[in-house]
C-alpha cells in the first residue's frame, strides 16, 4: 500500500481534483489518499482554510456570518458543480457547516477548531464523491471513525501512541480507495483538535506509519525539494534524495514544502518519504530516506527564515553558577516563551526566540527578572533577526565548512550576529539581521553550488 497526501493547490478546483484523481487511479497500490482543505486558485485567491477562520471569528465576533458562510459553501458548490457532481453533496457541506455553527461558542479554540476542520473534512467527501461517480470504489472514512486521538491542544495538537493500533486495524485491509481528511483528529474527550497550520502533512505520515506503507507519497506543487529557496536563488539546483534528518533541518529553517513535524512518524516507522508534484507526476521528485550517498563536504540545501529576536544575558563567572540556566529557562517557561537556539560562552549566554511570541510586555517582565533573581549585569534584546541555515549528513567531519561559509558572508559584507552548530554537525546555524537574509543565502548558494562546484 502506499499513502498519497495531495496538498491544498492540488485540490483548489475541479480540473486539480480530476488531476489528482487521475493520478490516485494510475497505480493501484495508491488506496490510502489524505486531502487537505482547498487552496488557492491564483495569487490573488483566499484558502478555504482561511475563509474558515474568518467564518469563525465573525460568528463569534457578531453572532452570525452569513456571507462569511456563503463564501465557503460558495467554493465547494462551484467545485461539486464542475465536478459534474449534483446539487446534494453541496448541500451536506452548507448544513455540516451549519451545524458546526450551531456548536458551543463558549470555548473560542475548541470553536475556531471545529471550524477550521471543515475544509479537510468536506474536501475529503467532496473527492469520495467525485470517484465514486467515475465508478470507482471509494470511500470516506472520519478521523474519529478510524480512530485517530491527539492531545487536547487546539490549533497545535500531537498525536497520542494509542492512534496507530486503532488506524492499522481500521485502514489496513479498508477495500478499495479510502479518502482520509487531513489536518484534525479527535481529543480522548471527543472535542475536534487540530494540527498547526499545514498538518495535513503530519496526517498522512502518521497514516503511513499505522499501515506500514510501502512509501508516503507527499503531492505538492513544485517538482522536487531545491537546495535553495527560488524566491531567493533564480533557478537553484534540485534534490533527487535527503535524508529524514536533512529535511527535518531545512523544514525548521524555512523549507515549507514539507511540514516539519510531519517525519517523525515515518522516521520511526521507516517508511520512505516521496515528494511529487501533481502538475508534474512523471517527475521523479525527491526522495527522503534514512540514509544517502553523498561526496565528503558536500551540503543537502540552504534554509532560511526571519522574525526572531535574542535575549543576551551577560555575568562574570556566570559557568560557576549551578543551576544559572535552568533559572533563565524557567523565567522564560513562566511567560509561555519555548526557545529555539542558545548559543553560550564562559560569561554570556544568548536565547533566540520566535520575536512574534515576545511581546513588549513579556519582555519588559523578563528582563527585570533577569536582572533581579538572575543578579545579570547586562541583559540586552535584539529584533529583526534571521536564521539562515547550511544542512548536509556529508558536512560530519569535513575541515572548513564554516570557514567557507563565513567567508563568503564576508564578501557579500553580512555581518554575523551569531553562529551555532549542533554536535551531529549536521547543519549549522548562522545568525544575521533579517534585511541582509536574502544576501546571505545567495552568497552560501553561490559558495556551495555556484558555477564549477
Amino acid at each position: 500500500m502506499k499513502v498519497a497526501k495531495f496538498g491544498g493547490t492540488s485540490l483548489a478546483d475541479a480540473a486539480q481534483i480530476r488531476k489528482v484523481c487521475d493520478i490516485v487511479l494510475a497505480d493501484p497500490q495508491r488506496r490510502l489518499i489524505v486531502v487537505s482543505a482547498p487552496g488557492k486558485r491564483s495569487k490573488t485567491d483566499t484558502k478555504v482554510t482561511d475563509l474558515l477562520i474568518a467564518l469563525a471569528e465573525k460568528h463569534l465576533a457578531a453572532g452570525a456570518a452569513d456571507k462569511e458562510l456563503a463564501a465557503v459553501v460558495g467554493r465547494y458548490a462551484e467545485i461539486a458543480r464542475n465536478l459534474g457532481l449534483g446539487g446534494a453533496i453541496a448541500d451536506r457541506i452548507a448544513a455540516d457547516l451549519r451545524a458546526r455553527l450551531a456548536t458551543d461558542t463558549s470555548h473560542r479554540a475548541h470553536f475556531i477548531d471545529t471550524l477550521k476542520a471543515a475544509g479537510e473534512d468536506n474536501s475529503a467527501k467532496l473527492v469520495a464523491e467525485y470517484l465514486q461517480s467515475t465508478g470507482t470504489d471509494a470511500h470516506y472514512i472520519s478521523p474519529k471513525d478510524a480512530g485517530l486521538l491527539l492531545s487536547h491542544e487546539f490549533g497545535n495538537a500531537q498525536v497520542l501512541p494509542e492512534s496507530y493500533e486503532n488506524l492499522r486495524r481500521a485502514l489496513a485491509g479498508a477495500p478499495g480507495i479510502t479518502i482520509f481528511p487531513g489536518f484534525f483528529g479527535y481529543s480522548p474527550e471527543g472535542a475536534v483538535v487540530t494540527f498547526p497550520r499545514g498538518g495535513s502533512d503530519i496526517t498522512g505520515s502518521i497514516l503511513a506509519a499505522a499501515v506500514k506503507a510501502e512509501v508516503y507519497e507527499n503531492f505538492t506543487d513544485v517538482d522536487s525539494v531545491f537546495v535553495a529557496n527560488p524566491n531567493m536563488v533564480a533557478g537553484p539546483r534540485a534534490l533527487t534524495e535527503l535524508t529524514y534528518r536533512e529535511m527535518r533541518e531545512l523544514s525548521y529553517a524555512g523549507f515549507s514544502v514539507f511540514h516539519e513535524e510531519a517525519l517523525a512518524p515515518v522516521f520511526r516507522a521507516g517508511v520512505p518519504v516521496c515528494i511529487k508534484n501533481t502538475n508534474n507526476p512523471s517527475a521523479p521528485g525527491t526522495k527522503i530516506t534514512l540514509e544517502r550517498f553523498c561526496p565528503a563536504g558536500q551540503i543537502a540545501g540552504i534554509a532560511s527564515d526571519n522574525g526572531f529576536c535574542s535575549i543576551y544575558v551577560g555575568k562574570y563567572l556566570m559557568n560557576r553558577e549551578i543551576g544559572f540556566g535552568r533559572r533563565l529557562l524557567q523565567v522564560l517557561e513562566d511567560e509561555g516563551l519555548s526557545y529555539e537556539h542558545s548559543p553560550s560562552g564562559i560569561d554570556d549566554i544568548s536565547v533566540i526566540l520566535r520575536e512574534k511570541h515576545f511581546t513588549a510586555a513579556k519582555e519588559t517582565r523578563v528582563i527585570e527578572r533577569i536582572r533581579t533573581e538572575l543578579a545579570a549585569e547586562e541583559v540586552t534584546v535584539e529584533r529583526g533577526l534571521a536564521l539562515v541555515m547550511i544542512v548536509g549528513e556529508c558536512m560530519r567531519h569535513v575541515v572548513g565548512i564554516a570557514a567557507r561559509a563565513t567567508a563568503a558572508f564576508a564578501r557579500a559584507g553580512v555581518n554575523l550576529e551569531m553562529i551555532n552548530q549542533g554536535s551531529s554537525e549536521v547543519s549549522m546555524m548562522f545568525g544575521v539581521k533579517a534585511a541582509d537574509e536574502k544576501k546571505a543565502v545567495q552568497a552560501l548558494y553561490q559558495e556551495f553550488f555556484g558555477a564549477g562546484k
